[in-house]
């Protein structure tokens, strides 16, 4: 049976769109459809690359995940990747376009041509898929924003989408939210809206049924589901803001990893097969000091690496990665922080900054060259000297080689052919430039090699992840009026 399109829009940023969305991802298969997810613009660094070479943001890739099927750039046609406080690299249809200043990008007049490319990425999507599954950006009610949104109402209008708004009650002020995105909206645009999600509730929810009822008065619009605040769920998150929860701290009893936290660090769910393996400890700092206390020190992807780099010698934590090695603990660079272990960076051609060449960590005998052209693609590969087929992707501006000729002999990862990624030191330092080579258990258990000490059993990150997607769908079923829900997706 074909559905309409369903969308998930918010009263503000982090009402958990994203997580709803996904959970309607998983429930939609389960029923038997075959959904697909889609966000007309994203602003993120945790990007991710697609079969066919190009670049989407993270949240579409895990909500792919739990529809079963490829991420493709249609679910994500355009994405804002922040270079700096002021600009962002623009990427349509999975390719960079060039750079552009937040006042470029929403005051000049390419608005339009890129809402023709959202809406035809949407077509393409619904031609193969059943349902769509919609997601917004933010708030639906910005009201210096409303002529040159992409991404919310206007969006919902253009494709007939069933839209439902999702209020986050946790942090206070829900009814004022929901009442106030309502109206705010052209009565046009308030038709589109079938129902109100209160998301993050704490308690019990019978407790809200006056709310339920208040809400409706007020808006006219029906609360279709009460979504309880959960913990136990873990869903990979795109938002750095994530990061504010993240242990800072080393502890006694497991491999302590630290993750240096770079100000423009991207794709940090590279990490997180470490946060959910009960054999690691993992925590991302700046601090020199919780530095040496890691047993494993990490230096993770940035979109600015040699500003990056440049702090790291400032605060002194450069100097502690390296005493870290000196001193036999694990050293790993990936992606960015992989390119930090060589000799040096060099920037002829300016593509991150002013700065043309600056000394590496010294760690590896590497040279990487910054280029414009950009690397996307997925990739097979075996780890070390280990025949298990693992799995990862490549998102990087520039190229690295030994000084010595040793490419091959000294490669980390062994792709088709006679192509290679990374560099192996020794048992104590790595780079790569993969993101989710953490996610394969043979790396994992590679990782834990060494640490006697260490308590717990391997672990399979995916099938961790799958399992996620069910208790989430599980756990967002029981709480909405599924049955109405349908009813307004009926054709």
């Amino acid at each position: 049976m074909k559905l309409r399109p369903i969308m998930f829009v918010g009263t503000c940023s982090d009402a958990g769109k994203s997580i709803v969305n996904t959970a309607f991802c998983r429930i939609f298969r389960q029923d038997g459809y075959r959904p697909a997810p889609f966000k007309a613009q994203n602003m993120s660094l945790n990007s991710y690359s697609t079969p066919e070479g190009g670049e989407i943001g993270r949240a579409q890739a895990v909500q792919a995940e739990a529809c079963g099927i490829w991420p493709h750039t249609d679910m994500n046609p355009v994405l804002l990747k922040p270079s700096t406080d002021q600009t962002s690299q623009v990427i349509l249809n999975g390719k960079p376009i060039g750079n552009m200043s937040a006042r470029e990008y929403f005051r000049n007049g390419n608005k339009e041509e890129l809402f023709r490319e959202a809406v035809a990425a949407y077509r393409r999507l619904a031609e193969q898929y059943n349902p769509i599954v919609l997601e917004g950006a933010g708030s639906i009610s910005e009201l210096n924003l409303r002529d040159r949104d992409i991404t919310n109402m206007r969006m919902a209008k253009a494709v007939g989408a069933a839209t439902y708004l999702v209020a986050d009650i946790d942090r206070g002020g829900v009814f004022a939210s929901v009442y106030g995105s309502v109206m705010l909206l052209p009565e046009e645009e308030r038709q589109l809206i079938k129902g109100i999600l209160v998301n993050k509730f704490r308690g019990d929810v019978s407790l809200f049924e006056e709310g339920r009822q208040l809400i409706r008065q007020i808006t006219g619009i029906p609360v279709v589901g009460v979504i309880p605040y959960f913990k136990g769920i873990h869903i990979e998150e795109e938002d750095s803001v994530a990061l504010e929860t993240k242990a800072t701290t080393a502890r006694e009893g497991k491999i302590n990893v630290a993750v240096v936290r770079l100000g423009r660090m991207s794709n940090f769910t590279d990490f997180n097969a470490l946060e959910r393996d009960e054999r690691f400890h993992l925590y991302y700092t700046t601090e020199v000091a919780e530095i040496e206390k890691a047993d494993i020190v990490i230096l993770p992807g940035t979109k600015s690496t040699m500003a990056d780099l440049q702090a790291l010698y400032e605060n002194g934590v450069a100097e502690a990665v390296v005493r870290a090695y000196r001193r036999k603990k694990k050293v790993v660079g990936i992606c960015g922080g992989y390119q930090m272990l060589g000799l040096r960076i060099e920037d002829p051609e300016q593509v991150e900054g002013s700065l043309t060449e600056m000394k590496g960590l010294g760690l590896l005998p590497l040279v990487s060259v910054m280029q414009d052209k950009k690397v996307v693609c997925q990739s097979r590969f075996r780890f070390k000297q280990y025949e298990t087929e693992c799995t990862g992707y490549q998102i990087h501006m520039g190229t690295t080689c030994s000084v010595d000729g040793s490419d091959r002999s000294r490669a980390l990862n062994r792709l088709s052919g006679e192509m290679t990624d990374g560099y192996w030191l020794d048992e104590y330092c790595w780079g790569s430039y993969m993101h989710g080579i953490l996610d394969n258990p043979v790396v994992l258990d590679d990782l834990a090699g060494g640490f006697p000490s260490a308590k717990g059993e391997p672990f399979d990150y995916r099938v961790f992840k799958d399992r996620q997607y069910d208790l989430l769908a599980d756990h967002v079923r029981k709480a909405v009026d599924l049955d109405y829900m349908y009813s307004t997706l009926m054709l």
